[in-house]
């Protein structure tokens, strides 16, 4: 059995998004193309990777996404989009980075609507980097029915007591107002 190095397993995966581009070229022209769009290749890397390097399923999965982004108008999406959902208080942005220097999100899950999808979209390659803390502690329940339909997305919702999150995340400087005794 043969082993692979290192060179190896970039080439494969080389050859796996050039795949994929010249499918999507070749079957879904009308996408756009550019950053976010059909030809990007750190976006068909990251789903391909999602899809565990499944060419189907990543191509599946990215022209969903895309035609999903095109429909919304991410590409108008500012930061002053971003803020004015911040006004209404369903979602803020923390002023502080947490401990292991992630951006931070906090979501008030009584005030929440969909409009805090924008925050993923507006920051998309850095959501794996993304600490999303939700409070009041509701969410569970909704969590339970909505896990499955993530899929592998969900290993990335994390849920904690407000003492971890005081303890684990934030220094006592950069702990937000919400979590404060």
């Amino acid at each position: 059995m043969r082993k692979f190095n290192h060179f190896d397993e970039f080439y494969l995966i080389s050859v796996l998004v050039l795949e994929v581009k010249e499918k999507l070229e070749k079957e879904h022209y009308d996408l756009p193309v550019g950053e976010n769009g059909r030809d990007d290749e750190d976006m068909i890397l990251w789903y391909l990777k999602d899809r565990r390097f499944s060419v189907e399923e990543a191509i599946a999965k990215l022209t969903k996404a895309i035609r999903w982004r095109q429909e919304f108008g991410v590409a108008d999406l500012s930061e002053d989009t971003v803020k004015s959902i911040a006004k209404t208080g369903k979602a803020y942005v923390h002023d502080f980075l947490d401990v292991n220097d992630r951006p931070v999100l906090l979501v008030v899950a009584s005030k929440h609507l969909p409009d805090f999808d924008v925050f993923y979209y507006y920051y998309p390659k850095r959501l794996g980097e993304v600490l999303f803390v939700e409070a009041p502690f509701v969410f569970q329940p909704i969590w339970q029915l909505t896990k499955p339909l993530l899929k592998s997305y969900a290993s990335m919702v994390k849920f904690c007591s407000a003492e971890t999150v005081r303890k684990e995340y934030f220094t006592e400087e950069t702990l937000p107002i919400s979590f404060r005794d």
